[in-house]
């Protein structure tokens, strides 16, 4: 259910630092007037990147791409962690910290995105040095990208997806108007269908794409948001819709494929990505470098890393399926797991040095993929056929060309180009398929626990909230 807007009280801020490397970095934030926030050109900005430095969470950026990947069948999680033990057991209970905190921080950046979007256009921009009314328009525009980009987080892993009732069953509380911290409780709102859910980050996304220019930095823009488009429309099977809207962002010149994987190696200016979440070593000691440590932590193997998400054996047989694979000869360490096993590593991380290693959320590959899967669903051949578009992603890949492809292909291909990037888990979902193959009910499409319980703190608080099947 949607509610109305109005203009708060009082608002989280952040200042704003451009470093010499064009990255964006942020001081520690102040509770702070409205009339204060809006005052001026710099603390507008400063509110906006206060929006980006909430999406460098961890709990927004890491440990759900983490999640995802080992609630599937990419990684092998030997972990320690009792809250990631229960995730990856599929035994998630609703006091488990790790999904309050992905909860509560993607309401906190949801809640300073309705700041910006509530009070922002009542601003006059003639009483305000340097502020133009395209100023305002890009300032609104990014922050409807980036909540529609948590919302998108929070509805996949709190509610199930759309192939389980054509999107009739339950999503997520949907906010629209400024309130502190991430606590929703007090709005006691019931969850909007996953429909609703869409059809409200379509919204933001549709109004995000026709505002942003189309290059902003290492910040959103058109393409960023057209590429997200992309994605919920293949999730949503409007298979004309996200061959359509992939083949925009291809077709944009704004964005190409790389010839290599250099992209990986602390590289956010990179051709290849469309937006990607950018963590410096300067970022200092508050909640954004958490996404760093993630990242880093997680993936990486001691002694920089602690070990815990190496491939899964599942994994490794789907690139010795088809040996000289550059995603896997290229991107892959041995090493020792947490527990003890020789296996391997990912190389997507590399920083550990200054554990800055930065997040892909949106990247050109991705589209072509997206066209693929789309054209050959629906029959078409809108830019470029399959076969052409996955026999280039196989060549920068360096394997020979396919002769035909079909759904287990682009998925396979998938797999491979985007393991330890959180997406296998929804790409399984989609397509009804068990989350691991050797875990047989429990890991099924629909079951209980491929998809979070509602945390316990928004229960409580909230009588209006239905909490999903098999949670307590």
């Amino acid at each position: 259910m949607r509610i109305i807007k109005h203009i708060a009280t009082a608002v989280l801020t952040l200042a704003l630092i451009f470093s010499c490397e064009d990255r964006l970095e942020v001081v520690p934030e102040d509770s702070v007037a409205t009339n204060t926030v809006f005052g001026s050109f710099a603390t507008i900005n400063g509110t906006v990147v206060g929006i980006y430095s909430k999406n460098q969470s961890g709990d927004l950026n890491g440990n759900p791409q983490l999640i995802s990947e080992f609630m599937a069948d990419n990684v092998n999680f030997v972990g320690s962690f009792p809250s990631l033990q229960e995730i990856d057991q599929y035994e998630t209970l609703a006091t488990n910290a790790t999904i309050d905190n992905i909860w509560f921080d993607g309401y906190e950046l949801i809640g300073a995105a309705n700041n910006v979007i509530a009070n922002l256009p009542n601003v006059n921009v003639e009483e305000i040095n340097d502020l133009t009314q395209a100023n305002v328009e890009t300032f609104v525009a990014e922050a409807r990208f980036l909540r529609a980009l948590t919302n998108f987080r929070l509805v996949n892993h709190f509610a199930q997806p759309f192939q389980f009732s054509n999107g009739t069953n339950l999503g997520i509380p949907l906010v629209d108007r400024p309130f502190e911290g991430g606590d929703i409780s007090e709005f006691q709102l019931e969850r909007s269908t996953v429909n609703e859910t869409h059809a409200f980050i379509e919204e933001d996304l549709i109004a995000a794409a026709s505002a942003l220019p189309a290059d902003n930095g290492n910040r959103a823009e058109a393409g960023a948001a057209t590429a997200l488009l992309a994605r919920l429309y293949l999730y949503r099977e409007q298979w004309a819709d996200a061959a359509n809207f992939a083949n925009t962002v291809i077709n944009s010149g704004e964005y190409t494929l790389a010839n290599d994987y250099d992209f990986y190696d602390d590289n956010p200016n990179s051709s290849e990505h469309i937006f990607v979440v950018i963590n410096t070593p300067t970022d200092g000691p508050q909640e954004a470098t958490v996404s760093d440590e993630v990242y880093v932590n997680f993936f990486n193997p001691a002694p920089g890393g602690r070990g815990d998400a190496p491939f899964s054996q599942d994994l490794l047989d789907a690139f010795a399926a088809e040996a000289g694979d550059r995603r896997f000869d290229e991107l892959s360490q041995a090493a020792t797991d947490a527990g003890g096993n020789a296996t391997f590593f990912t190389t997507k991380y590399p920083d550990i040095v200054n554990n800055a290693s930065d997040g892909m959320e949106l990247r050109i590959t991705e589209m072509y993929l997206i066209r693929a899967e789309g054209n050959l669903r629906n029959g078409t051949t809108i830019g470029d056929t399959p076969l052409n578009d996955i026999n280039l992603l196989r060549s920068r890949a360096g394997l020979a060309d396919l002769t035909s492809v079909n759904l287990d292909a682009i998925l396979l291909e998938r797999r491979k180009e985007f393991c330890f990037e959180g997406h296998r888990r929804m790409d399984l979902l989609r397509n009804n398929l068990n989350l691991r193959p050797d875990n047989g009910a429990a890991s099924a499409p629909g079951a209980d626990k491929v998809i979070f319980p509602i945390v316990e703190d928004e229960t409580t608080n909230n009588p209006n909230i239905t909490q999903n099947p098999g949670s307590f």
